[in-house]
């Protein structure tokens, strides 16, 4: 049975820089290391049909032999091609692909910007087995935090399989052994049934957005959970950290513009997110604004 653990990451003593711990050994797993994802090129990408995806409803898809292919080295059968909405806030991406028949397709998700540049890569083993509870089958699912960089409308889901996965299989958990534990009786020692990874399958998709949260959120420091994955073109923390004074706006903010800044600001910082602040301060500043440094370094003393 796959297995896995994500745990957070942790904030510097200055809460200035970063630094990514692998969340376990077997895992080791950054989403925004494309180094082992295929290359797929652009045009093939411009060729696929996207389908948009509806925030508030979860949305399935059968994949078949027949379905969409791309014909790709590291791509192996039909895909799935999702459009989400960008200008929401965070996303919290939910995929499951459901067992069936003692088969499963395993999902591998690349994660592209407005402009169809590869942004982050969830491969198969992101995607951990799952048993069946009162509403859900048994499945592999995982759960991907997005953040798409501001000015973007849309970013993009392509779901595929790979050879190496089809090679593999996932064990499940006999019913009659759940039902044991479950109900505290002795656990039958019988094998567990095994899952083949195929080509074919049918995988549930359920997006939510979080309004509340600043489009340019920084990783979750300090929670258990996976941790946002910044979709599109931003400068690190570190560079905004280091500079000694911001950059010379092209043009001044609108007072609205201003004001949406310097209060998502405080909130940061009211919520111990120094990260998300300086984030926020760095865009800020890119965009033009006069007010966001003092605001952060104000808020950081305690006077925002």
């Amino acid at each position: 049975m796959k297995k896995k653990t994500l745990t957070a990451l942790c904030l510097s003593a200055a809460l200035l820089t970063s630094l990514a711990l692998p969340a376990h050994a077997d895992i080791n797993l950054v989403p925004q290391d494309l180094s082992a994802a295929p290359t797929i090129p652009t045009e093939s990408l411009q060729r696929l049909s996207w389908q948009p995806v509806d925030t508030s409803r979860a949305q399935t898809t059968s994949l078949a032999q027949g379905g969409t292919q791309l014909n790709i080295a590291g791509v192996t059968g039909p895909v799935a091609a999702y459009s989400l909405p960008a200008n929401q806030g965070e996303l919290t991406v939910t995929l499951s692909s459901e067992v069936a028949h003692n088969q499963v397709f395993a999902p591998n998700v690349l994660v592209l910007d407005e402009n169809l540049r590869p942004a982050a890569w969830f491969p198969s083993r992101f995607f951990t087995y799952q048993q069946p509870g009162v509403m859900s089958a048994d499945r592999l699912e995982g759960v991907m935090k997005l953040t798409p960089a501001l000015g973007q409308q849309k970013i993009y889901l392509l779901v595929f399989t790979t050879a190496q996965d089809l090679s593999q299989t996932t064990t499940l958990v006999d019913p009659a052994k759940a039902y044991a534990r479950g109900t505290g009786h002795a656990v039958p020692d019988i094998p567990d049934p095994i899952a083949r990874h195929g080509v074919e399958g049918k995988i549930k998709l359920k997006v939510s957005t979080s309004s509340a949260s600043s489009i340019l959120v920084g990783p979750l420091f300090g929670s258990s959970g996976p941790a946002p994955v910044t979709v599109g073109n931003t400068q690190p923390v570190a560079q905004a950290a280091a500079r000694s004074a911001p950059a010379t706006p092209s043009a001044p903010l609108v007072e609205d513009t201003e004001s949406y800044f310097n209060q998502s600001i405080r909130q940061a910082v009211d919520q111990g997110n120094i990260d998300k602040a300086l984030k926020l301060l760095d865009e800020a500043e890119r965009v033009g604004s006069t007010s966001a440094r003092k605001t952060f370094i104000s808020s950081v003393k305690g006077k925002g």
